[in-house]
């Protein structure tokens, strides 16, 4: 693994004491980690009789950027943080921390379920090594 993983304590200790902390009632954190589980397994139900011993994972900056920007944008958000792994993963590795605060717990699991998708979907490359 390549980079530092963010302590969850520290972000939680800046986020109540950022400057709109005082409108969040709920905090959720996503924390996507490798899993030797086939995605094709999981999602398509797709049985290769393979195990993922890894991955190599990356991601494209802006794209992030502009969907962190476009949540926070989101009514009843106040506080979005992402942490990014990058490189050749391991099963068990953490590939993502995502980190929501807003008013209402419907607005704050929909902007992280908004968030997490767009990262997955348009804004990183994995690819799973068997």
């Amino acid at each position: 693994m390549s980079k530092q993983i963010p302590s969850m304590d520290q972000w939680m200790k800046e986020a109540k004491a950022a400057p709109d902390a005082d409108k969040v009632g709920m905090y959720l954190v996503h924390n996507g980690v490798v899993r030797e589980t086939p995605k094709a397994l999981v999602r398509q139900g797709e049985d290769t009789g393979k195990s993922v011993t890894g991955m190599y994972f990356a991601y494209d900056a802006d794209k992030v950027s502009a969907a962190i920007e476009a949540t926070r944008a989101r009514e009843g958000i106040y506080h979005v943080r992402v942490w990014l792994n990058e490189g050749e993963l391991q099963v068990g590795d953490d590939i993502m921390y995502v980190l929501i605060g807003g008013d209402i717990r419907p607005r704050v699991i929909d902007a992280l379920q908004s968030l997490v998708g767009t990262i997955k979907n348009e804004c990183v490359v994995e690819k799973e090594r068997y």
